[in-house]
C-alpha cells in the first residue's frame, strides 16, 4: 500500500523515501524523488511524513529517541493499521517532541491505491488535520476527518468489519456453487447484474474465476486486522461473532501456506469436501 500511496505523492510533491527493502527505490527515482538512508534521514529532510507500516511491532522497530526528537515542527501521519492504545501512545510523543500527529488509516487496496481513490480517516486535532490536505488528495478520492485520536482506527475496524465478512461470504458462495457444479460464469453474471454488484465483488469474482491469487489485499493483512476488530469489539463491550468466524478460517489459511495471497484466496480453504453423516458421528 505503501508503494502506489509514495507514488502519488510524488507526482505532485518533492518526496524523500525510505524502505527496508532497497528493491522499492527504481520507481521513486524515476519520479525525481530522494531516497533516504534511514527513518531519521527522511523526518529530519520532510515537514510531512506520511507513514505505512505492517504493524505496531514494525514501527517500534525504528521508533529510536532521536526520531521521536526529530519531530519537532513536524507533522506525521500514520497510515498504519495498529491499536488505539498505540496510536495515542504515537500522538503523545510526537506531541511532546513539539510537532502534530494526524491519525489516518486508509480504506481500500491495491487498484484504489494505485488510482490515488483510497479513503482516508483522519483523526486528531483538527486543524492540523486541515493543513495537510492537500498532501493528502494526491492519494485518496476522500478524506473525512472522523474525530480525536482513536476515532480514525475505529472507524476503519468497523468498515473492514464488513468488508472482511463480505470477502468470506463472496468466496462461500463462490466456493457453493462450484460445489453444486454450477457454470461459474453464469454465477458472476448473475451477481453482476443484481443489486449486491459492487466493483469489489466483480473484482474479486474474477479472481476467483481465473484463479488469480495475487496479493490485492494480502491473507495476513487481512488476519491482522480481524485480531484489531476482535479487539475493538471486546473494548467496546459488543458482539462480532462473525468476524472471530473470519479470523479463524483466516489464521487456517495462513497455516495452509496462504498468507501471501489474496484475500479472496480463503475460498480455497473452504473447497475441502465436508464429512458425511456416517464420519460426523462414527
Amino acid at each position: 500500500m505503501g508503494t502506489p500511496m509514495a507514488l502519488n505523492l510524488s507526482k505532485r510533491f518533492p518526496l524523500t523515501v525510505w524502505n527496508r527493502s532497497e528493491s522499492k527505490y527504481p520507481p521513486f527515482v524515476q519520479t525525481g524523488a530522494k531516497t533516504g538512508a534511514t527513518p531519521l534521514h527522511v523526518v529530519r529532510q520532510s515537514d510531512i511524513i506520511f507513514m505505512m507500516l505492517f504493524d505496531e511491532h514494525a514501527i517500534r522497530s525504528i521508533l529510536t529517541d532521536d526520531l521521536k526528537r526529530a519531530f519537532h515542527n513536524k507533522t506525521l501521519v500514520n497510515s498504519s493499521s495498529v491499536s488505539v492504545e498505540f496510536s495515542r501512545y504515537l500522538s503523545e510523543e510526537v506531541r511532546s517532541a513539539g510537532g502534530d500527529f494526524i491519525e489516518m488509516p486508509v480504506s481500500g487496496s491495491k487498484v484504489p491505491a494505485e488510482q490515488g481513490r483510497l479513503v482516508g480517516m483522519m483523526a486528531g486535532d483538527r486543524a492540523a488535520a486541515d493543513r495537510i490536505r492537500t498532501y493528502v488528495e494526491p492519494m485518496t478520492s476522500a478524506a473525512v476527518y472522523c474525530g480525536p485520536i482513536g476515532s480514525g482506527l475505529k472507524t476503519k475496524y468497523a468498515v473492514n468489519n464488513f468488508l472482511i465478512t463480505m470477502t468470506a461470504g463472496l468466496a462461500e458462495s463462490m466456493n457453493l456453487a462450484r460445489a453444486q457444479g454450477l457454470d461459474l460464469d453464469a454465477f458472476g453474471q448473475v451477481l453482476e447484474a443484481g443489486p449486491m454488484a459492487s466493483a469489489y465483488s466483480k473484482l474479486k469474482v474474477g479472481k476467483m474465476l481465473s484463479q488469480d491469487w495475487s496479493a490485492q489485499a494480502g491473507i495476513r493483512d487481512c488476519y491482522n486486522s480481524t485480531q484489531l476488530i476482535q479487539a475493538a469489539a471486546e473494548a467496546a463491550n459488543t458482539q462480532a461473532p462473525l468476524i472471530q468466524l473470519c479470523g479463524s478460517l483466516y489464521k487456517q489459511a495462513i497455516e495452509s501456506g496462504l498468507g501471501d495471497e489474496d484475500m479472496i484466496a480463503v475460498v480455497k480453504c473452504l473447497a475441502g469436501s465436508p464429512k458425511t453423516e456416517d464420519q460426523r458421528h462414527g
